[in-house]
């Protein structure tokens, strides 16, 4: 198995395409349904972790559109690497190495996890009470009651 520092090292190096997804929304929409797909297609080999992976899609979905911002941006940062590393397929394990790929994909994903499990419990409570609509949307991230009504929908 991989170690804890191999693990960190492997998703820190997604940490600056991280911060260029949160200032472009559309790259995220993109990442989320690609993670999602791949997600969906390897639920059986993602276990215990399948169902906190879902809800990490849901939160940064949720905190992309506006609806969910009670969260610092250095885990939002963490979450989207951490992501970024799931869907790529040139990581510590290339994917292409079939039943391996997957498997330093989830030790990431674990290890993500148990940073931000006070944020990721959070959201869960904030889900439970609010109703969080799905992660992947086609809407705009801007809320149209926001907008003038002179002003052109984005």
């Amino acid at each position: 198995m991989l170690g804890t520092k191999k693990l960190e090292e492997g998703y820190k190096k997604f940490e600056t395409k991280a911060k260029e997804y949160i200032k472009r929304p559309e790259k995220t929409d993109i990442l989320l349904k690609d993670a999602s797909k791949k997600a969906d297609d390897h639920k059986g080999s993602l276990g215990d972790i399948w169902d906190n992976l879902q809800l990490l899609f849901e939160l940064v979905g949720a905190w992309r559109r506006g609806e969910y911002r009670k969260i610092p941006t250095r885990s939002i940062v963490t979450i989207i690497a951490s992501i970024i590393y799931f869907v790529s397929p040139i990581d510590l394990v290339p994917d292409f190495l079939i039943g391996l790929g997957i498997v330093d994909d989830a030790a990431v994903i674990g290890f993500v996890l148990k940073q931000i499990t006070v944020d990721l419990e959070r959201f869960r409570n904030w889900k439970e009470n609010h109703g969080a609509s799905n992660t992947i949307t086609e809407e705009s991230p801007f809320k149209k009651d926001t907008q003038s009504p002179n002003q052109p929908e984005i």
